[in-house]
């Protein structure tokens, strides 16, 4: 359990036994008025009552209590006529009228708190990722050292698949290391002595040897967790469908109740037109249409972790997209072979696959892949030989076989380098065959099928004035994706500090929807007014968002548009049509026909119908995603209920 739910887990507790205390207390109630009318307990006390008192007092003096202190911290509520009831019921004699109005709230409260329990931070998550401890490496071998204690200069060692714990520099060792989740960048970084390493990357096969350039907490790692407390502390408060419903109701219920108990002179007129009013549509109804829509989405392979999302995302003007995991698929992919003679693509492709089917880097199954594509056959290879830093050799099928890179061949004065064309976006890999260069292999991190179609419906289906693509890639790689799928606003090599300040200042502009997969996303995630993380690669990630799209596919935020604009809908014609039959029942109290009692019982009648509506939200009307490719992306991945 998150420290956020575990939190509100005693609050929830506490509504869920008020509602059951009152239920037990009406239901006493009126087993007592049925077979001991006129029994009286010690003190005079007529024996009916004694359970609607207990509930009076254990339940509604709290729930009361809490309305005062939310008032008193400037927050105004549709509760506000609930508390007000509570006690004018208390008041004036109405105690089961006033313990129905407890159990409306407590059960509105339970469902909202339920709705909501699942939030929690990203701090959390993010503090967890990192070590606690780094191994520093001395005259007695390795030693266990507190992370806050290693110093500049300090020699560390970070064994396969842990989590680099400072910012450094290699001095010994070859590996791989996953710094998308940090930099933008979609691919694995080679590391070799001299390389630098980030803290909160996460090491592949090898072991490494590193220096500390930095201690714990000047790390990039720490700077992003600075950044990401700095975005949760200001995050702006949302105010709710059913509090903005309720700032221009409550105000007018009062009025009539108490335009009705001065024009009657009779103060149980102003409690039944409260009892009628109590705004239960906006209490349960809406918190119903959200919980349905949670389970709607959650069918379709997305988390809702902040219930606002649903009421928000509809509201939503400008549109932001990391680059990396989001409009692509977040993987190198060959993007080009470039022939430098008279050979064949095929066997150049299939002759590189052959040899990279023994190696560990990082394009390594990028080429393979591209081979298998395009159904080219794998011989074994041998003499396979790869030093750090010079490239990949082998013999295959009787041919030497080199791949390795620009620099290489500068460093070897290989006349050969003048024959390459200019350096392009994204990696590249050099080939030779039998010791002369021959093709030249191009990678990028490929567009999603989709996401043209997806951009381009953006405005005319959901409203969206303008869409950014703000990421921490080059701007080559950004510049050249954004012209792919239609998107002109582009900003690169994005720090999280600047995606965190551009989304900031967007938000002021308009309601904005940021969609993202790295831990430098999250901030900006955490700062939108609707934040969307793709994927299940991280738990900060994750966290920092509103709503989780498990199997990163632009199809599935179609669908969260959709199921939030129709709960959207859905709560607004439960919440408006409760209020017009409570406006009705309020006349009709104002004139003398609704008695306190009578007026619960019509309010809960008003709830039954309100709640019946809400539950549709749970029900998806076909199709939910409208643009083209949508049908294809969702068939391509499919997460099953």
């Amino acid at each position: 359990m998150t420290a956020t739910s575990a939190a509100q887990e005693p609050q929830f507790r506490f509504q869920i036994a008020v509602s059951v205390v009152a239920l037990v207390a009406i239901a006493a109630h009126l087993l007592l008025r049925a077979f001991a009318p006129h029994a009286v307990v010690p003190g005079g006390i007529a024996a009916p009552l004694v359970p609607l008192l207990a509930a009076l007092v254990l339940g509604g003096l709290p729930l009361t209590l809490g309305i005062i202190r939310s008032l008193l911290s400037g927050e105004f509520s549709a509760d506000v006529l609930a508390g007000i009831s509570i006690v004018a019921s208390m008041a004036l004699g109405e105690h089961l009228a006033g313990v129905i109005v407890v159990l409306m709230l407590s059960g509105g409260q339970a469902l909202e708190s339920y709705a909501s329990r699942r939030a929690s931070s990203a701090l959390n998550a993010l503090a967890k990722r990192m070590p606690t401890i780094a191994h520093r490496r001395g005259a007695a071998g390795l030693i266990d050292v507190a992370i806050g204690d290693v110093a500049v200069g300090d020699a560390l060692v970070v064994l396969p698949h842990e989590t680099c714990p400072v910012d450094g520099d290699v001095l010994e060792g070859r590996s791989t290391m996953n710094e998308a989740y940090l930099t933008g960048e979609p691919y694995f970084q080679e590391k070799i002595p001299g390389s630098a390493v980030l803290s909160g990357a996460i090491n592949g096969e090898g072991a490494l040897v590193i220096r500390a350039m930095t201690t714990a907490v000047d790390s990039r790692y720490t700077q992003i967790m600075r950044v990401m407390r700095d975005a949760e502390e200001r995050r702006p408060r949302l105010r709710r469908l059913g509090d903005r419903l309720g700032a221009w109701y409550t105000p007018l219920a009062l009025v009539v109740a108490v335009a009705a108990g001065l024009a009657s002179g009779d103060p149980v007129r102003f409690l039944a037109v409260l009892v009628i009013a109590t705004p239960c549509p906006l209490i349960i109804g809406i918190p119903v249409a959200i919980i349905g829509a949670v389970s709607l989405a959650a069918r379709k392979g997305i988390i809702i972790k902040d219930p606002s999302v649903l009421e928000e995302i509809d509201t939503c003007r400008t549109a932001i997209f990391d680059k990396t995991g989001t409009l692509t698929y977040g993987e190198p992919r060959v993007s080009d072979v470039i022939l430098l003679g008279d050979v064949n693509r095929n066997l150049v492709l299939a002759r590189v696959a052959s040899l990279e089917h023994y190696s560990r880097h990082p394009l390594a199954a990028a080429i393979q892949r591209a081979a298998t594509d395009a159904n080219l056959a794998i011989d074994p290879a041998t003499a396979v030989h790869e030093r750090p830093g010079e490239g990949l050799r082998g013999t295959v099928d009787g041919m030497a076989v080199e791949v390795t890179s620009r620099k290489t061949l500068a460093r070897r004065d290989d006349p050969a380098i003048a024959l390459l064309p200019e350096t392009g976006g994204g990696l590249e890999s050099v080939v030779l065959l039998d010791g002369r260069v021959v093709a030249l292999i191009r990678f990028r991190d490929e567009v999603r099928a989709e996401g043209g179609s997806f951009v381009r419906h953006l405005e005319p289906q959901h409203g969206f004035d303008r869409v950014l693509l703000v990421s921490g890639d080059r701007a080559s790689e950004v510049e050249h994706l954004a012209a792919q799928v239609g998107i002109t606003e582009v900003h690169a090599s994005q720090t999280p500090e600047q995606k965190l300040a551009l989304v900031r200042a967007e938000t002021l502009r308009a309601p904005t929807l940021f969609m993202g997969d790295g831990i430098n996303d999250a901030p900006a995630l955490a700062a939108a007014t609707v934040g969307v993380a793709f994927g299940q690669g991280s738990d900060v990630t994750a966290e920092a968002a509103g709503a989780v799209v498990l199997d990163s596919s632009l199809a599935k935020v179609d669908e969260l548009l959709h199921i939030g604009r129709r709960m959207r809908s859905v709560a607004l014609q439960s919440a408006i049509g409760g209020i017009v039959l409570s406006l009705a029942g309020m006349v009709a109290a104002a004139l003398g026909y609704l008695p306190p009692v009578a007026g619960a019982l019509a309010q809960e009648a008003i709830d039954v119908l309100a709640v019946l509506n809400a539950l549709r939200a749970s029900f998806a009307p076909g199709t939910l995603a409208d643009f083209d490719g949508a049908a294809e992306a969702l068939a391509e991945r499919t997460v099953a209920p």
